[in-house]
């Protein structure tokens, strides 16, 4: 009979202490002086979450929502998500966060993009999924949205910010990113475009080497007309932002005549006409700037000798070809090869 009361007795104490404690992990609040993004990866076990919230939150406050989350019997399996943890905040509220997957949206962000590899690793560094599941995603859903091959792909994107879940599909986001790039080629913009003699993707191949070109905002309007003064004419573009391409070196500071002879289907010194696809991700703006580019009859452009990134423009050879030897001798007199 005594010993039945005494194991009641250690029965009740333990199931106090456990309650008490339960208690403590319910009221704890995070104490960290910014927000915490946890990443909860796919196929993750209790001890899988229990690991991602301790390596972010502390072993103390990590700790305690990971035994919350445990004591809820929720499958670990569907915490997979990115959830953020501000200062604050409850340990009872993340683990009903992971448990009812009330994910944080996470922002992707991005411009400055030359190439589609580039676009899949920098999606890849905020999504749970990899660069290459990126590519394999623009391979099964952007034939399907009329780009003609794997070079016009990055006409399917402009720069800016995006919200995604974490966990979305790259299929998803591809979709979504396309979505917003046709939603940009309204009908009226299309209508511009064919005035052109252009598709979509093709103005944005225009784009592209007018970024390239010039930094200046109210100079790109300008070489957009240049450019579209030599389609018209049937003359080759000549545009060295082609042969960086072709070459794969943007630090070029002086085009010679070994970069001009790359054979590249990008190089428009050798081909005619537009290369396949664009040099970089253009923005929305320039692309707006192809098509209300103003009328002029300028066929060459060089940049300014002052190295302020602008051109000189000109409509004969001979005017051309002294703006060059100016900006030439200055490279010479900067000792740029």
């Amino acid at each position: 009979m005594k010993k039945s009361l005494v194991v009641s007795c250690v029965a009740v104490a333990l199931a106090l202490a456990a309650a008490l404690l339960l208690k403590i992990c319910v009221f704890a609040d995070f104490n960290g002086v910014k927000a915490v993004r946890v990443n909860i990866p796919r196929y993750c076990d209790n001890a899988g979450v229990d690991s991602c919230l301790r390596a972010e939150l502390g072993n103390d406050f990590g700790g305690k929502v990971s035994r919350l989350f445990r004591v809820s019997g929720a499958d670990p399996g569907k915490a997979n998500g990115s959830y953020v943890v501000e200062p604050g905040m409850t340990a009872l509220r993340v683990a009903q966060n992971l448990r009812k997957k009330r994910q944080t949206p996470v922002r992707f962000t991005f411009n400055n993009i030359r190439t589609l590899s580039q676009l899949a690793e920098r999606a890849g560094m905020v999504m749970e999924f990899t660069p290459d599941e990126f590519l394999e995603a623009c391979d099964s859903v952007l034939p399907k949205r009329g780009y003609r091959s794997g070079d016009e792909y990055t006409a399917a994107f402009l720069p800016d910010s995006y919200e995604f879940y974490w966990t979305a599909s790259p299929y998803k986001v591809v979709s979504a990113l396309a979505d917003t790039r046709d939603r940009f080629w309204n009908e009226q913009r299309r209508s511009a475009a064919r005035r052109l003699g252009l598709r979509p993707a093709e103005v944005a191949v225009v784009a592209s080497i007018v970024e390239e070109e010039t930094a200046d905002d109210k100079e790109r309007g300008t070489v957009a007309r240049l450019y579209l003064n030599r389609l018209q004419k049937g003359m080759k573009l000549q545009a060295d932002p082609t042969v960086k391409f072709a070459v794969g070196d943007f630090s070029l500071r002086r085009i010679i005549g070994r970069h001009l002879q790359v054979r590249s289907p990008y190089n428009t010194y050798l081909n005619e006409g537009l290369p396949p696809g664009p040099i970089r991700i253009a923005e929305s703006a320039t692309l707006k700037a192809v098509l209300d580019a103003p009328q002029h009859d300028y066929i060459y452009m060089c940049a300014k000798e002052d190295f302020s990134g602008r051109h000189n423009f000109a409509v004969d050879y001979a005017t051309h070809s002294a703006n060059a030897r100016r900006y030439r001798n200055a490279l010479d007199r900067r000792g740029i090869k």
